[in-house]
């Protein structure tokens, strides 16, 4: 239970702001709108490009060499990817002990695809999975998390409401 703790409590906050919106009082619109982009150091660009357009099936989307730096999109997530200036001497993030993100939740079509994605995952030798697909809490939601070849964590996620039951 101690470690299903912290996704229960992730589900409760993303659903109160839902519940906030589905309330019959009128809403203001908040200052913020969205997530525009994410932009990640990695100690291996060329490895995580590969990762996010191979893998994933994301497209490539420009960049800055002088940095250097890529861009990755798939239509509607936008991810720079900065190359660190020397990858030898690059810290690992520690989820337990570093202040920063802790990890990129992505929205997948459907349980199949999880578990294709799942496949590849293992199949690729610089990706760990770190858990395959399970339930979220007490599911239907089911997720995994990996760490791609520059270390990032990734969650791949399958909502509820994406979740066919069975029968």
């Amino acid at each position: 239970m101690k470690f299903l703790a912290p996704f229960l409590i992730a589900g409760l906050l993303l659903t109160a702001p839902a519940q906030a919106q589905n309330s019959d009082a009128p809403q203001q619109e908040a200052a913020t709108l969205g997530l525009n982009h994410i932009g990640f150091a990695v100690t291996k660009l060329d490895d995580t490009v590969a990762f996010f357009v191979d893998i994933l099936g994301w497209k490539p989307a420009g960049g800055r060499p002088e940095y250097p730096a890529k861009f990755v999109t798939n239509g509607k997530m936008f991810v720079t990817l900065w190359q660190v200036t020397d990858p030898a001497k690059a810290v690992a993030f520690d989820r337990k002990q570093n202040v920063g993100l802790h990890h990129m939740a992505i929205t997948v079509r459907d349980l199949p695809t999880l578990h294709d994605l799942h496949r590849k995952f293992v199949a690729h030798k610089d990706v760990t999975v770190e858990f395959a697909p399970e339930f979220l809490g007490d599911g239907p939601t089911t997720h995994m998390i990996i760490r791609e070849p520059s270390g990032l964590r990734l969650e791949f996620i399958v909502p509820a409401d994406r979740v066919k039951p069975k029968g």
